[in-house]
């Protein structure tokens, strides 16, 4: 009977957050529906009224991307006399030659371009943006990481929303995508970035609540990063990191949908879980960093709570994993007896439900056919929680490693299949046995739920179908690469 009762009060343990995190995105689908439709101000801006811009671009071994990258930054349409571009390149192969090429061409065009190195790559991205930011006096700073490629148009469009309001600290634009039909991964990904910047950003940013930076495709007003402490890097998303400093300071930052940045997106599975469990750990170190001075903030309740929820998004990920290795047993101590658990499926359905609003908000003519995506999505984000839960609790215990750079690759919409043959494509995944161990837990799993739970056996095959995806996906990646990589 004791150990009854602990079962029933460790599964309300890990039951609560989830459902909480579950209100909380029903909670942001509300405030988009009301709010969402609003833009922000942008006053007629003349040439003379324009800020200094500096333009950053943080570089780490991207060969295949960095002219790319540069060369869409050199043609930005801006007054030449208010434009400076850094090319932050802590590059440690052949992309720092590509770099020095490039720059003596674009110099010799009455263009304000140079290149910054470090002796030592300290605080990764975070410590080199700051390095550029002591070498520059702009009023505005905006960031391209190499996988995106800015239009002309880009600072013309989005650095006049500074002007509405002083207090505008952060201009931050939606992504969009150069290769979300190179295969059924790229397409997952594009709809859960969708539905962040379509639903997310735009419900917090119209709705008056706290949103991050994501780090790219946005700009900065040089005061706010100044009053925020400027740049550190003590955590791996130090963009987060600077934009709830910035915001708990009374700085407004705003998100424009309609200026869209396309960038790539990791082709493969190995590249998409360094990519997640870096933003998993981040996150997380951001949480725990924050957490106290948000709640101590001159904020709203509203903001508090949504802020939390925000910043949640990956460490409650290890609840649901645990959740999942205990079901087996509550089911067969009878703990779930009685309970009522289409509740939580509910609330677990609202995180796919902004994902497919946001392909109706972004393609009306087109979502039905884009949003066949969302179940691989689904089965994927379920195989990722090993990978996603590992990189909390790397955070949580304080060693978070070093930042794993995602692989680059110069794709867009029609990109032969040989850049698997890069050396930036052999990464191999750590994790593959123990995906595949989670799966045939699983598979236990849906026999015992047969027998005592049989409405449980689609949550099991789900896990099964997601570890063994997840790990087939690798090994498929890694004999590609290697096939592609073989001489002749």
């Amino acid at each position: 009977m004791a150990s009854l009762l602990v079962l029933r009060l460790v599964y309300l343990a890990l039951v609560t957050p989830l459902v909480l995190y579950g209100l909380g995105t029903f909670y942001l689908l509300y405030v988009y529906l009301r709010h969402g439709h609003r833009r922000p101000e942008k006053p007629a801006t003349p040439d003379d009224r324009l800020p200094r811009v500096a333009v950053q671009i943080p570089l780490y071994n991207e060969q295949h991307v960095a002219r790319r990258v540069i060369t869409a930054a050199a043609a930005l349409d801006y007054p030449r006399d208010r434009l400076s571009i850094q090319v932050l390149d802590d590059s440690v192969d052949e992309t720092a030659a590509l770099v020095d090429d490039l720059l003596s061409t674009l110099c010799a065009d009455h263009l304000h371009i140079e290149v910054v190195r470090r002796p030592k790559r300290e605080g990764y991205k975070g410590g080199a943006l700051a390095n550029g930011f002591a070498r520059t006096d702009a009023d505005i700073i905006a960031i391209f990481d190499a996988d995106f490629v800015p239009r002309p148009d880009f600072l013309r469009q989005a650095v006049p929303y500074f002007l509405a309001h002083p207090a505008i600290g952060a201009v931050q634009c939606r992504w969009g995508h150069l290769n979300a039909d190179a295969n059924w991964l790229t397409r997952s990904q594009a709809v859960m970035l969708d539905g962040h910047f379509a639903i997310e950003q735009a419900a917090r940013s119209a709705g008056g609540l706290l949103f991050s930076f994501n780090g790219t495709c946005g700009l900065l007003r040089r005061q706010c990063i100044e009053d925020a402490g400027g740049w550190t890097y003590d955590t791996l998303t130090e963009d987060a990191d600077l934009s709830y400093r910035a915001q708990i300071k009374g700085w407004r930052f705003v998100f424009v949908p309609d200026i869209v940045t396309p960038g790539e997106l990791p082709p493969q599975m190995v590249g998409f879980k360094l990519q997640q469990a870096r933003w998993a750990t981040g996150t997380t170190q951001v949480l725990m960093k924050m957490l106290r001075r948000i709640w101590r903030a001159r904020l709203t309740l509203r903001q508090r709570l949504m802020a939390t929820v925000s910043l949640s998004a990956y460490p409650i990920q290890p609840l649901g994993l645990l959740m999942f290795l205990l079901m087996p047993y509550l089911l067969c101590f009878g703990v779930l007896d009685g309970l009522p658990l289409a509740p939580l499926g509910l609330l677990t359905a609202a995180v796919p439900i902004l994902y497919g609003l946001g392909q109706y908000v972004l393609y009306p003519d087109t979502w039905r056919r884009r949003i066949v995506a969302l179940p691989v999505l689904i089965v994927i984000s379920t195989g990722l929680s090993l990978n996603n839960s590992l990189a909390v609790l790397r955070a949580v215990r304080g060693d978070a490693g070093p930042f794993q750079r995602t692989a680059k690759f110069n794709l867009g919409p029609k990109t032969h299949p040989t850049w698997r043959a890069s050396m930036y494509a052999g990464v191999r995944d750590r994790l593959l046995w123990g995906e595949l161990a989670l799966g045939l837990y699983a598979l236990a799993g849906m026999v015992i739920a047969a027998q005592r739970g049989p409405g449980l056996i689609p949550y099991f095959g789900l896990y099964a179908l997601g570890f063994f995806v997840v790990a087939a996906w690798s090994v498929a990646d890694q004999v590609a690469h290697q096939r592609a990589a073989q001489p002749g």
